[in-house]
């Protein structure tokens, strides 16, 4: 995380917190760790910048661009939740 502000990598941190907290089923703690953020704005900040994070790292080891990445997740996400197309 070099160049962030001592600040944003706390941010970044509790942002991932919250997500390891979910997906161990510590719902609570998930919770706990988002009222923990100082406000709206530091919430945002902080999911941004480990979304930037996260996604650098899939695209170092994909190789994919970063335009592609971005694409293909929308597309995920437009169908999130939408139950399978018949075959």
């Amino acid at each position: 995380m070099s160049g962030f502000t001592p600040e944003a990598a706390e941010l970044v941190q509790r942002a991932a917190g919250v997500i390891a907290a979910k997906h161990r089923g510590d719902l609570a703690g998930a919770e706990d760790l988002l009222a923990a953020f100082p406000g709206e704005q530091a919430r945002t900040l902080g999911f941004y910048l480990l979304a930037d994070l996260a996604l650098g790292l899939v695209r170092a080891s994909s190789g994919q661009s970063m335009d592609d990445l971005v694409r293909e997740l929308s597309l995920i996400g437009a169908t999130a939740g939408r139950p399978p197309a018949p075959s």
